[in-house]
């Protein structure tokens, strides 16, 4: 559905993201994503941290089109289409432990409200840290890892998230964050025996599954996706190595 919404509230989560709240009657499952357009900028896709009637939506402002959506204040219109794409089904686990990477946060945020799994919050540093405090209204148990270490514990997600495994029982991890992280993710969940769910990020144009500029091995991450499966995740041979630009051909991750 393609509506059109006021701002209703924003608020600033770190010195370049935000989060714009906005009501819209459309249901939305946490996990899903929508489309947001103001005059000026392009389309684009933006992950729901809320999926109540109010929603949210957390920008990082990283180019034009997601600068325009950063001026924008209470009361400004918004162009939202959607709600797109499989979200993480929160019925298979009754053990999950959750990781957001950098503006993944955004993606996972809906999942602890439901949940109240225990949390890892990741960023290169202190300043990219986002939506902790959020988090940690919904779960008793919300880690921080910094890559520099200028936060909690010093290291990446994945090593945070191997020392919190070997030290409780879990039996799902559901994660969001650059796909090199859940590409490590991934990996350690398939050593370690543990059912995972992945919410990928790829360049997206429609939303709907028909331009096919997210494709990855067949799979259209806005429509098929963008929550994954363990058993989805291994049929992927491009995943964690191989995207593509806005003009569809393919691009080494590393």
């Amino acid at each position: 559905m393609n509506e059109v919404v006021s701002i209703l509230s924003m608020a600033e989560e770190s010195h370049d993201t935000k989060t714009f709240e906005f009501q819209w009657e459309e249901k939305a499952k946490p996990g899903q994503f929508v489309m947001i357009w103001v005059p000026g900028m392009n389309e684009v896709p933006m992950s729901l941290s809320k999926v109540s009637r109010v929603k949210g939506i957390t920008v990082k402002c990283i180019g034009e089109d997601t600068a325009k959506i950063h001026a924008l204040g209470v009361g400004s219109k918004v162009h939202v289409r959607g709600p797109f794409g499989r979200g993480f089904d929160l019925n298979v686990s009754q053990r999950a432990l959750i990781v957001g990477g950098g503006v993944g946060m955004a993606a996972m945020l809906p999942v602890i409200k439901e949940t109240g799994a225990d949390v890892i919050v990741a960023a290169r540093s202190a300043s990219e840290i986002i939506l902790d405090d959020a988090a940690s209204k919904y779960s008793e148990n919300v880690w921080i890892a910094t890559d520099d270490g200028s936060r909690g514990f010093h290291g990446n997600a994945v090593q945070l998230m191997k020392q919190r495994m070997s030290e409780k029982d879990y039996d799902m991890v559901m994660a969001c964050g650059p796909e090199v992280m859940l590409h490590y993710v991934y990996q350690h969940c398939c050593e370690a025996g543990i059912d995972c769910q992945l919410s990928l990020e790829r360049y997206m144009k429609c939303g709907a599954g028909v331009c096919g500029s997210c494709a990855i091995d067949g799979q259209r991450v806005c429509k098929d996706g963008p929550v994954f499966t363990k058993e989805e995740i291994a049929s992927l041979s491009d995943f964690g190595l191989i995207k593509r630009d806005s003009c569809g051909c393919k691009v080494n991750m590393r």
